[in-house]
């Protein structure tokens, strides 16, 4: 397995693997997929402003999951907190790739300058909750009922790690 930076055209591979968790799961409050060239929008505008996103591969070239990050909060008192996102594939579950993908990603974010790391997670997604605490974040926050998706009300846990 081989960690890098994606590029245009791992977009159509990293939105075979977000689309089903939107559509499909209560893993993401969003109910609007993701098209491979919002996602080059996406990569240019976090090149632009130095922010990483990152594709793990296997040794054939498949795409097993990506991770990135962004503003935690606007506001310049905010500017060394980010959010985090990570998303695997189902074949790429439990074999390391999530693990593997976080360090590199906490690397590339302690070489910015970056502080602190929240992930938001939606209280449904445990299998996430254990994944962060097992990587050395810890609950801060439950926000109960604050997102609605598929006719239910959802609620989001706050998990962070000082870097």
């Amino acid at each position: 397995m081989k960690i890098r930076p994606a590029t245009e055209a791992d977009c159509p591979a990293i939105a075979a693997i977000w689309n089903p968790t939107i559509r499909d799961t209560l893993i993401t409050f969003t109910d609007v997929e993701q098209t491979p060239a919002h996602l080059a929008a996406m990569l240019v505008a976090k090149k632009a402003a130095g922010v990483p996103f990152l594709v793990a591969e296997d040794a054939d070239g498949a795409i097993l999951g990506f991770a990135t990050y962004g503003a935690f909060r606007k506001g310049p008192g905010y500017a060394a907190t980010m959010e985090h996102s990570i998303m695997l594939a189902p074949a790429a579950q439990g074999r390391g790739t999530g693990r593997a993908l976080m360090q590199t990603l906490e690397q590339a974010a302690q070489a910015a300058g970056v502080h602190s790391l929240i992930a938001g997670i939606s209280g449904v997604n445990t299998g996430a909750i254990a994944f962060h605490r097992a990587l050395g974040f810890a609950m801060v926050g439950h926000l109960p009922e604050v997102g609605f998706k598929a006719g239910q009300w959802l609620d989001l846990v706050l998990m962070q790690k000082i870097l």
